[in-house]
C-alpha cells in the first residue's frame, strides 16, 4: 500500500521508518528543505517516560496565576495572539485539572512513553546509530520541601505503571549528578528516573531518514501542502506546490499545523501550539556539566547533556503560531543553567531557538484512525514528541496494518473527544 505522510519531523520520519519496515511504499512531504527543521530541531533532548505527565494537573490554575506574576516564569501568555481557538483550548485544558483526569491522562502517557523508550533500545540494536545518546536517567530536582512532599502523588502513578523511580536526598542527587555539589544549598532533594534517556532529536531524525531512504522511502522536501481533497469517506489526494499527490492512505504528522489542515476537511482536533525555547551551549568544563538530564521543578526547565553540549529547554508561551524569538524568555532558561551548573559553559555564546509544541488539552497525543477511512493521525505529543516518537510510529503502523498493537489502545485515538 502507498502511504503519504504529511510532515518530516521526528514523528513523521519515525512513522516512515516503521511503515516502510512493514512493507509499505512510503512518501513523506514537508515544506522545509530537510527533515527535523521545526519543532524537532532543538528540543530539550529528553527521552523521558518517567517524566511523562499532562500539564493539566490539580493546582495548575492557581500556580499559573502566580507564574504570570513572576519575572522568571515557566508560563507566559502573549495577549496579542489570544483568539477564540486559544480560549477554547485553554478551557478544555483547565477542565482536565483535577485528580481523577490527571491520573487517567498520566497513565495513558506513561504507557505510550515506556513502550516508545523500549523501541529506542530496539532500534539502536538494529542500526547501531549514535545520536549523542545516553541512558543515565533523569533527576527531577526539588528546591523546596513542599515539592518533594507533593512528588508522592506522581510516584504512586509511576508505581502503578511499573516505572522505576527513586526518591533522593541532597546527597543522592549529587551521587547521580556530581556537578550539583557546588550548588547543594539550592535544593532539598529529587526524584530519580533511571529508565529515562537523552539524545539529539535532530541528529537522530536525520540518521533515521537516511535509513528510510535505503528502504525506498521518498522525501519530497520544499513542498507546500495546499489542501487535502476529500470525497465522502475518503481522501482522494493532497494538493501541493508540486501538484496533486495520490496514495492509498494518508498520515497527518504535522504537529501544531495538523489542526488547520484537519479543519479544512471538517475534522476538529484540539491540538494547539505551545511555544517553547531552548539554548544549546558548548561545554567548556565537563566536570561542571550535567551527566544526563536535570529537570528543575521550580522553573520547569530541563538541562540535558548532549555529548560535548548542554541543551536547556523550557518555558510555555501561549502565543498561537507566533514564532518570534523573545529575549525575555531567553532569561528564563539561561538563569537555570547558570544557577545549577555555573562554569560549565558560556551561555552568552549559545544558540537560542524556539519551536511550537503541539499540545492536546489532556496531554495524550492523538494516534490512529479517524472518521475518514484512509486518513490517520500521529500528532499532539506536546513536549514529548521525541520521547513518544518511535512508540507512536509503531502503534500507528499496527493500526494501519489492522493488527493488535503492542499496548492498550484505550484513550489514544481522537474518539476520546467525541
Amino acid at each position: 500500500m502507498h502511504i503519504l505522510i504529511l510532515g518530516a519531523g521526528v514523528v513523521g520520519v519515525t512513522s516512515a521508518w516503521s511503515l516502510a519496515k512493514s512493507g509499505h511504499q512510503v512518501t513523506v512531504i514537508d515544506r522545509q528543505v530537510d527533515v527535523a527543521l521545526e519543532t524537532s530541531y532543538a528540543n530539550a533532548g529528553q527521552i523521558s517516560p518517567g517524566y511523562s505527565a499532562p500539564w493539566a494537573a490539580p493546582g495548575i490554575p492557581l500556580k499559573a496565576m502566580k507564574w504570570l506574576l513572576q519575572d522568571l516564569a515557566p508560563l507566559a501568555i502573549n495577549g496579542k495572539e489570544i483568539d477564540t481557538s486559544t480560549l477554547s483550548w485553554m478551557t478544555k485544558m483547565l477542565a482536565n485539572c483535577n485528580r481523577a483526569d490527571y491520573q487517567v491522562n498520566k497513565a495513558r502517557m506513561v504507557r505510550l512513553a515506556e513502550y516508545s523508550r523500549d523501541c529506542f533500545i530496539d532500534i539502536r540494536k538494529q542500526l547501531g546509530i549514535h545520536y549523542d545518546n545516553r541512558a543515565m536517567g533523569t533527576t527531577q530536582l526539588f528546591r523546596t520541601q513542599k515539592q518533594l512532599d507533593d512528588a508522592a502523588k506522581d510516584i504512586k502513578v509511576l508505581q502503578e505503571c511499573g516505572v522505576a523511580q527513586e526518591v533522593l536526598d541532597t546527597d543522592g542527587c549529587i551521587r547521580h549528578e556530581p556537578a550539583l555539589k557546588q550548588v547543594k544549598q539550592k535544593f532539598v532533594g529529587g526524584l530519580y528516573l533511571p529508565g529515562d534517556e537523552t539524545g539529539d532529536c535532530f541528529k537522530f531524525t536525520n540518521l533515521l531518514a537516511n535509513e528510510c531512504k535505503k528502504l525506498g522511502v521518498k522525501f519530497l522536501m520544499k513542498t507546500d501542502i495546499l489542501s487535502i481533497n476529500r470525497t465522502g469517506d475518503e481522501i482522494e489526494s493532497v494538493t501541493t506546490s508540486r501538484g496533486r499527490i495520490s496514495a492509498d492512505a494518508y498520515l497527518c504528522a504535522l504537529g501544531s499545523y495538523s489542526t488547520p489542515i484537519m479543519a479544512s476537511i471538517g475534522m476538529k482536533i484540539p491540538v494547539y501550539p505551545i511555544k517553547g525555547y531552548s539554548l544549546t551551549i558548548d561545554i567548556d568544563n565537563p566536570e561542571l556539566a550535567p551527566e544526563s538530564t536535570v529537570m528543575d521543578e521550580t522553573y520547569k526547565v530541563a538541562v540535558t547533556r548532549l555529548d560535548n553540549r548542554i541543551r536547556v529547554g523550557g518555558t510555555a508561551e501561549i502565543a498561537s503560531y507566533n514564532k518570534e524569538l523573545r529575549e525575555k524568555k531567553r532569561a528564563n532558561i539561561e538563569f537555570v543553567v547558570n544557577d545549577l551548573f555555573p562554569g560549565a559553559g558560556d551561555s552568552a555564546r549559545s544558540e537560542f531557538w524556539t519551536g511550537l509544541r503541539p499540545m492536546t488539552p489532556d496531554g495524550t497525543p492523538i494516534l490512529g484512525e479517524t472518521p475518514v477511512s484512509n486518513l490517520y493521525l500521529n500528532t499532539g505529543h506536546g513536549t514529548l514528541g521525541w520521547t513518544m516518537s518511535l512508540g507512536s510510529a509503531q502503534y500507528v503502523t499496527d493500526v494501519i496494518n489492522q493488527v493488535p498493537p503492542a499496548i492498550d489502545p484505550e484513550g489514544l485515538s481522537m474518539a476520546r473527544y467525541h
